[in-house]
């Protein structure tokens, strides 16, 4: 069992949103810079560090919906707009999810523009652990466009559930659009189910969005529930 799950599991709690990226990140995956501060003074040298524009996001084990407390703040550019932003956060946390504690405040770097996709997993009680794909944001609400296989997961599932997604018209590059990193995109689905099959205690995974460029890709967001 990986260390940051044994430590989750012994505080009865799921991962938090650094200890997902971490977790990512150990599998190979491309997360962005990311620091945990827990002052405004901290949140302004994780910027300073990591390069501005940066966006900043509460951290809390009793906030799921980070956007529910007002508890996001995107396109930073300076030391004064990051250290009100994280006064503000804070504060909207304290009054609109009385009692939750709060770990931090996550600093991330600002991500250029791509192609929103989700990838998740759930748990079938017949069949076990299944990997989700789809096109991200607001489609996946708005178009229910996603493909599922269970795991293991092999090359051809990787590839067969991108191509069946209607999204795959999008990444393939349509109307003058330059084609996206589908290759990036497989590999990322493969490395995704080696996570899960070697970590049997998460229950759960939202990765979303996983922007996809012309090169490349980044994890955007990641909840983990154990």
């Amino acid at each position: 069992m990986h260390g940051i799950i044994t430590k989750a599991l012994a505080e009865k709690r799921n991962l938090l949103e650094p200890e997902a990226l971490q977790l990512l990140a150990e599998y190979g995956l491309p997360v962005p810079q990311f620091e945990l501060a827990r002052t405004k003074e901290e949140a302004v040298a994780a910027a300073e560090k990591i390069g501005y524009p940066v966006v900043l996001k509460i951290v809390s084990p009793d906030i799921l919906h980070k956007s529910d407390v007002e508890g996001v703040k995107v396109g930073l550019a300076t030391a004064g707009a990051v250290s009100g932003a994280f006064e503000e956060i804070i504060n909207s946390a304290s009054l609109k999810a009385k009692g939750a504690r709060v770990e931090g405040v996550l600093v991330v770097a600002n991500a250029p523009k791509g192609t929103e996709c989700i990838v998740g997993m759930t748990k079938d009680p017949q069949f076990g652990p299944a990997l989700m794909f789809g096109l991200g944001g607001i489609f996946v609400e708005l178009l229910k466009d996603v493909a599922f296989r269970v795991l293991p997961l092999t090359r051809e599932d990787a590839e067969e559930m991108i191509k069946e997604t209607k999204g795959y018209q999008l990444l393939k590059g349509m109307r003058g659009q330059n084609p996206k990193d589908i290759p990036a995109l497989k590999e990322f689905l493969l490395k995704m189910a080696a996570l899960i099959e070697q970590n049997p205690e998460i229950q759960e995974i939202d990765v979303n969005p996983l922007l996809v460029f012309e090169q490349g890709l980044q994890v955007l967001d990641a909840r983990v529930i154990l």
